[in-house]
């Protein structure tokens, strides 16, 4: 897995390529949650995402209830047909926003 992160103010943009599951989604939350403090606007673009698992479903669940938690929105856009079969599978297309 590749991400790369990119702040501006009180945006943070996040791109994911490969893999996000167990082995990958403790690196990303590693990242991921210290550049959160201060942030209104995440949004994660996911088209090189390939696949994504439970565990990476987890690092966005906890990344959404940080940033309802400070009145911010999450954003995912360009997620590829497999991860929203995923998404839709799993009832996430219904509780985040994907664009």
């Amino acid at each position: 897995m590749k991400t790369e992160i990119l702040k501006t103010k009180n945006r943070l943009d996040v791109s994911i390529e490969g893999r996000l599951d167990a082995v990958t989604s403790p690196e990303l939350e590693e990242k991921l949650m210290p550049a959160l403090d201060g942030i209104k606007t995440l949004v994660f673009d996911l088209a090189k995402l390939s696949v994504i698992s439970s565990a990476g479903l987890r690092v966005l669940l906890s990344a959404l209830k940080v940033m309802d938690s400070s009145g911010g929105t999450l954003t995912i856009k360009n997620a590829s047909e497999d991860v929203r079969k995923v998404f839709r599978l799993t009832g996430f297309l219904e509780i985040l926003n994907v664009q």
